[in-house]
């Protein structure tokens, strides 16, 4: 049982990257809230394949990653960030992409419960969805090596998760999903910078043109203080809404939000900026935790 433990399911646990799953979480979440303020209902039901769906996703996208990167020569023993599996060894290319393809199979299951529920629509969020957790970083337009990891991020962790479970909820399109999605999204693609700009030196060596890597040290960290700040001011926008309460949600980000841009502009790229990735992660999550306070008090 110990062999079993340390040789698959604690290299597995570690390939997932628990600390991302966030940004797969939190969207579902405020969108079930946003959907009960506005409708004064959830379906639980709905809401956990929903989750289910976004956690399995988020996994497999990490699995690939993992594989393909190492597959690519992008993990280096210069890296600075968490140890990856697939590069270090403590599991194979082909198990650790196998686990990747179990977890699809799972999203895929959720994706036939919420098909049944909301029609088509599931079928245009779900598809891409489900390829692109392979073709973030593989295939022929991979797209954390050509920039647009932050935009993908944006979208599909925001804008499309945030709308699309508002829809499984509530049967329509709302505008105060996009909003919100669009917050989240911006948070979520926070992460993804400071990644980015951590393992800029060695993703320029290695052929990995993220937007770090594009725009220089720079323009990266700025782009840092972009989504904070654009995330706050989409806020305002809840007075249009008469739901003003809830651009209060964003003190965390005046808070969390000052000490991460404190660091971005401050710290060296490399190890130390783990620490803003942590605070980064509990600044979504702590954006979510109000935003859910206020729609359930006002």
């Amino acid at each position: 049982m110990g062999g079993l433990v340390a040789g698959v399911i604690l290299p597995l646990l570690l390939a997932t990257r628990p600390k991302t799953l966030p940004a797969a979480i939190v969207p579902v979440w405020v969108a079930c809230v946003l959907s009960w303020k506005l409708t004064g209902d959830c379906d639980f039901v709905l809401a956990s394949a929903t989750l289910g769906g976004a956690v399995f996703i988020q996994i497999a996208t990490n699995l690939f990653n993992d594989a393909i990167d190492a597959e690519k020569g992008a993990d280096t023993e210069r890296r600075t960030g968490p140890k990856r599996v697939t590069a270090s060894g403590l599991m194979s290319r082909s198990a650790v992409m196998g686990w990747a393809g179990l977890f699809l199979v799972l999203a895929l299951a959720c994706g036939v419960l919420l098909y049944r529920a909301a029609g088509w629509p599931i079928l245009a969020i779900g598809l891409p969805s489900l390829y692109l957790a392979y073709g973030y970083t593989g295939g022929p337009l991979p797209l954390a090596y050509r920039g647009l990891g932050e935009i993908f991020v944006i979208l599909f962790f925001g804008l499309v998760a945030v709308a699309g479970t508002v829809f499984i909820q509530t049967g329509q399109w709302r505008m105060e999903a996009l909003l919100l999605g669009g917050q989240v999204g911006l948070l979520s693609a926070v992460l993804i910078s400071i990644n980015n700009l951590r393992d800029r030196e060695e993703d320029s060596g290695t052929g990995k043109r993220t937007l770090a890597v594009r725009l220089g040290s720079r323009a990266a960290r700025l782009l840092v203080w972009l989504e904070i700040k654009v995330a706050v001011f989409l806020g305002l926008a809840w007075f249009h809404y008469d739901l003003g309460w809830l651009v209060l949600a964003t003190l965390p980000v005046w808070t969390l939000g000052l000490r991460v841009l404190w660091g971005v502009f401050t710290l060296p790229e490399g190890q130390r900026m783990n620490r803003l990735l942590a605070l980064a992660a509990l600044q979504l999550i702590a954006f979510a935790g109000l935003f859910h306070f206020l729609a359930a008090k006002f």
